[in-house]
This record gives structure tokens, sequence and C-alpha cells, in this order.
């Protein structure tokens, strides 16, 4: 069910569909689709020459042949003319086909590439914003394990005005490191002494049973909770099966976003679990940030934490 983003190679994922960006002809091409064909093999183009091509914003399905991916979906982005062109409503398309494609064949996972933002010239934040969008709402009604790939070279950022906010907020607090630094290793904030291990221990009730504590207050059913977190079900219903479950900082994170918890609450339910949010902590820092301004939408967040190469939320 989750939404990921990750760098890497969408030809050497295991998912049950790969989605090619490619050309109306579906004879191959450069960037991703000529990867994608190259790693498939010469079985992908004849089958694709069956297929009388494919109309802009459209979709269409193959076997993966060599490729990890049991199947290939192939959809053909717009080209950016200036946006004039009905180039939104195409993008918003293919990514729609694809997904509807996906679910009628019954798959359980697929991976996109960014579409149109390569040689097609899509401004690569709008792109973004649309593939979110849209796979958003799509999640909203159906459970699909669903990825966003990106080259190890794209640096993919949240909006202009919002990147220079997160930056101001971070320089403020003394840790930025620019937005390509290596990625760091999450660290478990302690408080001084033995005052955190207390405060567990004399709390009457820890991170799971105060967990649903907060579900039942706010009227919320489970499964809008585990979509709001990014989370996928499996997980979620350990979580409710084990009182003694004991979380990550980050699946704890993700659901004080899903329940819209301020920072004290936020806090309060992190140390049940027995974390702690650092002030020198640029994974800390972002979620801080976005509490604070009360913006709890998990993949505005999560697109943020990915262009400072940290942890994502959920999962």
């Amino acid at each position: 069910m989750p939404l990921t983003l990750i760098r890497g190679d969408i030809t050497t994922l295991k998912v049950d569909a790969i989605v090619n960006a490619a050309n109306e002809s579906l004879l191959g091409g450069g960037g991703v689709d000529g990867a994608i064909h190259r790693a498939a093999g010469p079985q992908l183009l004849q089958e694709c020459r069956t297929l009388g091509g494919c109309k802009t914003g459209q979709a269409k399905i193959t076997k993966g042949y060599n490729l990890p991916a049991d199947y290939v979906i192939h959809t053909v982005g717009p080209i950016w003319r200036g946006g004039g062109h009905g180039e939104e409503e195409l993008l918003i398309s293919c990514y729609k086909n694809s997904l509807e494609l996906a679910r009628e064949k019954g798959l359980e996972s697929i991976a996109f590439p960014l579409i149109s933002a390569g040689v097609y010239g899509y401004p690569k934040q709008d792109a973004m914003e649309i593939a979110l969008g849209v796979i958003e709402g799509f999640l909203e009604e159906h459970d699909m394990d669903v990825y966003m790939v990106f080259f190890d070279s794209e640096l993919i950022i949240p909006s202009e005005s919002e990147y220079e906010q997160i930056l101001s907020y971070l320089k403020e607090h003394r840790v930025y490191e620019g937005p390509l630094a290596s990625e760091r290793v999450l660290r478990e904030a302690s408080l001084e002494g033995s005052s955190l291990s207390d405060y567990v221990k004399d709390k009457e009730m820890g991170f799971t049973p105060k967990l649903f504590e907060l579900i039942e207050q706010r009227g919320l059913e489970d499964v809008e909770v585990y979509k709001r977190a990014n989370v996928d079900r499996k997980l979620f219903s350990k979580i409710r099966n084990n009182p003694q479950y004991s979380p990550s900082k980050p699946t704890v994170l993700a659901f004080a976003i899903a329940l819209h918890l301020t920072l004290e609450e936020t806090e309060d339910l992190l140390q049940r679990a027995g974390y702690a949010l650092s002030s020198a902590n640029t994974f800390d820092l972002i979620l801080r940030y976005f509490i604070e301004k009360k913006n709890y939408n998990i993949y505005e967040i999560n697109e943020a934490l990915f262009s400072f190469h940290q942890s994502l939320l959920g999962f």
C-alpha cells in the first residue's frame, strides 16, 4: 500500500510491473525507454510490435521477459510545450491509466520513473507534484505498493519556496550540510541521564495503547490512519495485535503525522516508544518544521526528506 521514493535503476526492481516512459511507437528509444528494452531483451520489442503503438496519455502492458519485473506498463508522456497544450491533463492520464491497468491485472506492486521529466522537458517539480497527487488519490481507494524511482544523479526538491524555508530552518539549528550530503544514520536521541527510561517506566500506558487511544479520541477508522501514515496494512495489524510492539522512530513519527499531533503530543508519543527528537538531527528537524507548520501531508514530508537524503516515513 505505501508510496516509496527510491534512487536506483528501475530495471533491477523485483516488482509486479515497472512503468516505461515510452514514445508513441512503443519500439524503444533513449533514456528509461532504451534501458528497459535493453534489459528485457528482444522479445519485448517483438511483443511491442503487435500493439499498434500507444497514444499520449494512454498505457499498454506487456510481459517483462528478462526483467525482474513480471510486466512492463508502457505509457507515453506529453512533450512539454510551455504548459498550454494539455500537458498536465495528459501527464495525469499517464499515471491514472498505468495504475488502473495494474489494478485490472491484479498486480500488487508497481514502479514508476518520473514521466516526461527527461528529454520531453516537463519541469521536474511540476511533474513530481502531478505524480504524487495522482498516486496519493489512488492509494486512498486501493491497496498497492507504489515506487517512484529516480536516477542517483537526479535532484528532486520540494517547491523552491518550501525548500528555501527548510534550508533556513536547518541553518538556524546549525545542522545543514547541503542537499547532496551523504545520508546520515538516524540517531536515537536520549534524554540526559536515566530520565528517558524513568519516564517510560513510570508511564502507565506504552506506545501501542496510547496510539490506539489517540485514534479512538479522534474518531478515525484504522484504514484512514494507516493510509495517512503511509504504513502497510499488515504492519498496522501487527501493531494493533501486540501491546508490546517496539516501533522504529520513523514509524512513530509517521503515526504522529497521520494523527495530526502537535509537537508536544509527538514528543510524548515518541517517549512512550523510547525515543526523543534531537535538535542536532536533520531528519528530526525536518519533522519539527512540518509539525510546527501544521502541514501533515506525508507525501510532501517524504519528498522533503528524500531531497535531503534522509530516511522516509511509513512503510
